[in-house]
């Protein structure tokens, strides 16, 4: 029976997810009717209400491809600077900060950071409302390591390059980039959000003079997902 029940919960977590990934799909296509391709993040952090549950990309932990890659090499800030690129809740933020980095994070959505705020109150971390497009001036050039998990993905294709760019600009001389994405082939067809990145779209981080150092495929969690690319990069 107690096998049963773990089954039961399982496949209720898994619609649970399902269903916050469908509503964030018709989030997304009301907002882009509107010509808005960014004013679903913040409706969907609102319409939650502090309900992690409806946040499909929210766990309260870090991103597990991460982790296991942090783990595998004995990941550890020293001090340095870190930017985590739109953070959601703060989980990444949260991880990074235990690794003994100084992090940065920010997101698109106030009450995302809010939100976050809440959950990692902690004097390590800066949380900010910020535009990726339009960042404090401060911050471009100034990170030792700058993180990216799933945020170019649900962004619009053509707006690719502009996005990459723009992540591109926070790393420091002799920084490094790690990028966690969904990934298709260069001709695979995209067809909903979020859509995976090819190694076509990843080359314009090397066009902003990064140096790919590390790309590792790992098999997703999930039955009929995409497989999960790990890639790191280094300025100078």
């Amino acid at each position: 029976m107690e096998h049963s029940s773990e089954i039961d919960s399982a496949a209720a977590a898994a619609d649970a997810k399902a269903a916050a990934r469908e509503r964030v799909q018709a989030i997304q296509a009301e907002f882009a009717k509107k010509g808005d391709a960014l004013g679903w993040f913040e409706a969907l952090y609102s319409e939650a209400g502090g309900d992690v549950s409806t946040i499909p990309w929210a766990d309260l932990e870090p991103n597990p491809y991460f982790k296991r890659w942090a783990d595998s090499i004995g990941l550890k800030g020293d001090g340095r600077s870190a930017l985590v690129v739109g953070c959601g809740l703060g989980d990444d933020a949260n991880f990074l900060a235990d690794l003994g980095f100084k992090v940065t994070a920010f997101d698109l959505s106030p009450a995302a950071i809010a939100w976050a705020k809440k959950l990692y109150p902690r004097s390590e971390i800066t949380f900010e409302t910020a535009n990726l497009f339009e960042p404090f001036r401060g911050w471009l050039g100034a990170f030792d390591f700058v993180l990216e998990i799933y945020t170019i993905q649900p962004l619009p294709l053509e707006w690719r390059e502009k996005v990459i760019d723009s992540i591109a600009r926070f790393v420091a001389e002799k920084g490094e980039l790690v990028v966690v994405t969904r990934g298709r082939e260069d001709d695979e067809a995209v067809n909903a959000v979020p859509w995976p990145l090819s190694r076509k779209d990843l080359s314009r981080f090397e066009a902003n003079g990064l140096t790919e150092v590390e790309h590792i495929i790992y098999p997703p969690e999930e039955e009929g997902e995409p497989d999960r690319w790990l890639v790191r990069y280094t300025r100078g």
